[in-house]
């Protein structure tokens, strides 16, 4: 048994199998529908259920809060149909133009930028042609069936020979995966993984950018001005990293190299705990105040932001709010740890 699912106002229809959520058939016959986290944690899929009925599976109250339920919002990431549907939903250009493929990759190399941060390069099979778009992620298959996304830091252009994709990860102790990057894993070795996903991607338009990351979210923020540059864009585009301290810093010398190399790009870092035992002359406070501070005016912009779940809900909040930015400006991904993911 399948219902219809109708698409508002694309008119874009396709089949859902009973028990399955939304979003997971949409992927699966490549219909573009915003999503991030595809566990009901982040609210990046959250749409309006015009017509129908829907069940959803576990969620959490801050992606979708019980009184947007009841104003008719869904998240089409964990809600499944009883009935054929019509859905208000923000359609994505292209978001399954890619495949989805499950593949092994090797082990390159380990650096350790900063204490808690890993820079990992995962070669890809040469007998599969992995594509994908700057600011996608791809998710590690774990024993159990367990999954975890980390985001393409490099940009498609910038796979190299052999291919081999960027991963930026942070330890998380305690963390299934992270526990055992950061104390067991070794070059050479075999991990699998699939992808492309999420709809976190550069969008066709002339207007200046504010690209905002925070910690661990400067990867796919990476990928996006690699992008910028491979393409031959002359956009106007300020790069805002956050982090609590200096050490936090850890592709400092990257961005200041990138920035002073870009004409068109200028970076500006930002610190809400600077250590008082390091210099720092540059910016304090929440990352995304300091973008307003700067920008009180955003409505010609179109923003990029990337980070702590926390963050990003702020900046989504006050910069359509207080700045006049136009909510369809705003794209965004948030990463959503597993802690987070279950309220802690």
């Amino acid at each position: 048994m399948s219902f219809s699912i109708t698409l508002q106002p694309s008119g874009r229809a396709f089949e859902v199998q009973r028990d399955e959520p939304i979003l997971a058939a949409a992927i699966r016959q490549g219909v573009g529908l915003p999503y991030g986290c595809r566990d009901g944690a982040c609210g990046s899929c959250k749409s309006r259920l015009l017509v129908g009925r829907v069940i959803h599976g576990a969620h959490q109250a801050k992606a979708l809060s019980p009184a947007e339920e009841a104003a008719g919002l869904i998240l089409t990431c964990c809600a499944t149909p009883q009935t054929d549907c019509v859905v208000e939903a923000r359609s994505v250009p292209g978001a399954g133009e890619f495949a989805v493929l499950k593949m092994p990759t090797r082990v390159i190399s380990i650096e350790r930028p900063a204490p808690d941060v890993a820079l990992l390069r995962l070669q890809l099979p040469a007998n599969q042609r992995f594509q994908y778009h700057a600011g996608q992620y791809v998710e590690f298959i774990l024993a159990g069936g367990a999954r975890r996304s980390y985001s393409m830091a490099n940009a498609p252009g910038r796979i190299g020979s052999p291919p081999a994709i960027e991963l930026h990860i942070r330890h998380m102790p305690g963390g299934l995966f992270t526990d055992a990057v950061f104390g067991r894993l070794q070059a050479k070795d075999i991990l699998r993984l699939e992808g492309p996903f999420g709809s976190f991607f550069l969008r066709e338009s002339a207007k200046p950018m504010v690209l905002l990351a925070s910690g661990t979210g400067l990867a796919p923020i990476k990928a996006l001005v690699e992008q910028l540059q491979d393409s031959g864009s002359t956009r106007p585009v300020q790069l805002y990293w956050g982090c609590r301290s200096q050490t936090d810093l850890y592709l400092h010398d990257w961005a200041e190299r990138t920035a002073a190399e870009t004409p068109w790009l200028q970076y500006i870092p930002v610190l809400s705990e600077p250590q008082p035992d390091l210099p720092w002359a540059g910016r304090t406070g929440l990352v995304h105040q300091a973008v307003m501070a700067d920008w009180p005016d955003l409505s010609g912009h179109q923003v990029y932001a990337c980070g702590a779940p926390v963050m990003v809900a702020a900046a989504q909040r006050d910069f359509s709010a207080r700045s006049g930015l136009p909510p369809e400006e705003f794209l965004a991904d948030a990463f959503t740890s597993e802690a987070n993911k279950h309220g802690a």
